[in-house]
């Protein structure tokens, strides 16, 4: 186990090591294995990145993101430019160009909401990972809903711990499933935080899902 000392040296080493951030502008603090980042960054885009490079740390609990976007005057842009620009980013992801009459873009303040709904979690995942790159944009909430084909709770519940069991990173004897109407609750223990996150994704990747909720906790 590692002591906060450690971790933090390791998150840091990590933040460095991601090309795309500037790490020096970026503080670290750690406390019983949960990293707090704060500080400035130049985009949204770039607050990402740093966040997912953190889980990547093996120790990693969890995470919890003070960073600031404080765009360059050269950046900024208007809320209407940017939602034009979002929804025509929108209808060229080939994930998700035939379906961009179901989502809304709404942005003020540099902050962009998309709402509406799709048929599956990884639609709702490239809507997100679309616009949130953009040039301007300060933040973003995905509100999507997953409207989901009908599927019944116990072929929900086989397919997700077979994908558990072929799944060469995770221990599906740590994990439980149950579905509720296509919720998905999910119980156990897993090394990493990116462990964690390979439970959700397979999970989400199962037909019939619309909502997860984990209760899965790390235990390095």
């Amino acid at each position: 186990m590692k002591t906060d000392t450690e971790l933090q040296r390791d998150v840091m080493d990590e933040l460095q090591w991601e090309p795309s951030i500037k790490a020096a502008e970026i503080r670290v603090g750690v406390k019983d294995g949960v990293v707090t980042l704060s500080g400035y960054v130049d985009t949204f885009g770039e607050k990402c990145i740093a966040e997912r490079a953190v889980v990547r740390v093996f120790g990693v609990r969890a995470v919890e993101g003070e960073l600031k976007v404080r765009l360059p005057s050269s950046v900024k842009r208007l809320d209407e430019d940017i939602a034009q620009v979002a929804a025509n980013a929108l209808k060229w992801n080939v994930w998700i160009s035939r379906m961009t009459d179901r989502i809304k873009v709404e942005v003020k303040n540099g902050w962009i909401t998309l709402s509406g709904d799709v048929d599956w979690w990884y639609q709702k995942d490239a809507a997100g990972d679309t616009v949130r790159n953009l040039i301007g944009v300060q933040g973003l909430s995905n509100n999507i809903a997953i409207n989901p084909v009908t599927v019944k709770g116990q072929a929900v519940k086989d397919k997700i711990e077979s994908a558990f069991q072929r799944n060469a990173i995770l221990d599906a004897r740590r994990i439980k499933v149950e579905t509720l109407a296509g919720k998905v609750i999910l119980r156990g223990s897993v090394r990493s935080w990116a462990e964690r996150e390979q439970v959700e994704r397979a999970a989400c990747a199962a037909p019939g899902v619309s909502e997860i909720e984990s209760h899965i906790i790390i235990h390095p």
